[in-house]
């Protein structure tokens, strides 16, 4: 059996109703499974003390009012913002990046300006970019990776110039789990006085994130990847940056002074919430912050280490695997197995009761570099185990008898 070295396992499987005994949910890394706390706050939001913010003068619309302005302090203080109104709550990251995108990149970068991203970004950090790029006459360059796939920062510095507005990167690679040197990069960034945006989504749930001490302009993620409700995400930027930029939809919730004539806009973070916000889905952001602030990040980060190493030696057994990203990668193990298919893999594997995800894991550029159409990735949570890293491992001896 695989044995959890140098840290005390977490016990908090039964937290979570979605998870029966005996199956290994090992897809935390696409979307986190609900602990019952993050459940009863939705079903008591919607069930109990259901009404609409910022516009009834009723009591029960005051109350949730409250609440939900207390959700934005409760994430303004998880990731050491200056203040609440630096939090932009978005459908998710996705939204967060394209509003950036839209509002800041769209209308300051012009023709000759160039973007920085790297080749492990997922889509997302991608396609934005590259749909402003087209629009405003912008290009686009790559970072290469290092041999053990982090972001290259040393050869990042050898590729910035003062023509770089704007730099894209990752906080943790959601195939290689790679951790980027945030602070380093910010610095490098900075240097050449470009803006510079991180990807948070796979790093919020599993390492402590300050981004007053990181020192970047914009930081996104998701709040299904935190073992929160889908649909709701968050986008923190400087207060200066976000008071310059101009709104990304128009509707309710984000004017001040409406006329046939003339429109002016509420100030952030107002201006960018149009409509109707999730209501209930930043209640249940609110409670997921609240479970995983219980565990404890460094506990969670540890013991997500602590199974990374397991899975990795386990894996490492098997002839036939070829394993990617560095050994410390956080939270995430992708391999491929010569001659099988990862979705032969994951059908296999779904028989044996452990769930990974199969495929390009919408980082298709990164596939291309690694030299292959797709990959398995086995993706940890809090409430995984050492049963869970021996499932798989078994699990995988199969496909190896199968295909053999």
């Amino acid at each position: 059996m695989t044995v959890l070295a140098d840290t005390r396992p977490l016990d908090v499987v039964a937290d979570f109703p979605a998870i029966p005994a005996g199956y290994a949910y090992l897809d935390t890394a696409a979307t986190a499974q609900k602990p019952r706390p993050v459940l009863d706050a939705i079903a008591r939001g919607y069930g109990e003390t259901y009404a609409t913010v910022h516009r009834g003068v009723y009591q029960r619309s005051a109350d949730m009012t409250l609440a939900f302005e207390a959700a934005r302090r409760r994430v303004a203080d998880f990731i050491g913002a200056r203040s609440p109104d630096e939090i932009v709550f978005t459908r998710g990251a996705t939204e967060g990046i394209n509003l950036v995108a839209q509002c800041w990149a769209g209308t300051q970068l012009k023709a000759g300006d160039r973007i920085l991203l790297s080749m492990l970004e997922h889509h997302s950090n991608i396609v934005p970019w590259q749909m402003v790029a087209e629009r405003v006459g912008a290009a686009i360059d790559v970072v290469p990776l290092t041999a053990d796939g982090r972001i290259d920062l040393d050869v990042m510095a050898q590729m910035l110039r003062p023509e770089h507005k704007l730099v894209a990167l990752a906080h943790v690679s959601n195939v290689l789990g790679s951790v980027l040197d945030v602070q380093r990069a910010v610095t490098l960034a900075h240097g050449v006085g470009a803006k510079i945006l991180i990807d948070g989504c796979q790093a919020v749930a599993r390492l402590p994130v300050d981004v007053a001490a990181l020192g970047c302009d914009f930081y996104v993620f998701s709040g299904h990847k935190l073992y929160g409700p889908t649909g709701i995400g968050v986008l923190w930027g400087r207060g200066e940056l976000l008071e310059a930029m101009p709104p990304y939809q128009g509707g309710g919730s984000m004017i001040d002074r409406v006329t046939f004539e003339r429109t002016t806009y509420a100030p952030p973070p107002g201006r960018f919430e149009a409509g109707t916000p999730h209501i209930v889905g930043v209640l249940g952001l609110h409670a997921a912050i609240d479970y995983v602030a219980g565990i404890g990040l460094d506990a969670i980060h540890a013991h997500e280490t602590a199974l990374v190493a397991a899975a990795r030696e386990g894996l490492g057994r098997i002839n036939s695997v070829t394993l990617f990203g560095p050994e410390d990668s956080a939270g995430i193990v992708s391999f491929a197995f010569q001659g099988v298919h990862p979705h032969d893999i994951g059908t296999i594997l779904d028989e044996e009761r452990v769930a990974i995800r199969a495929g390009h894991h919408c980082a298709q550029p990164l596939m291309d570099r690694l030299g292959v159409p797709a990959t398995a990735r086995a993706s940890f949570g809090v409430y995984n185990s050492a049963a869970d890293v021996d499932a798989l491992v078994r699990g995988l001896e199969r496909v190896s008898r199968i295909f053999g």
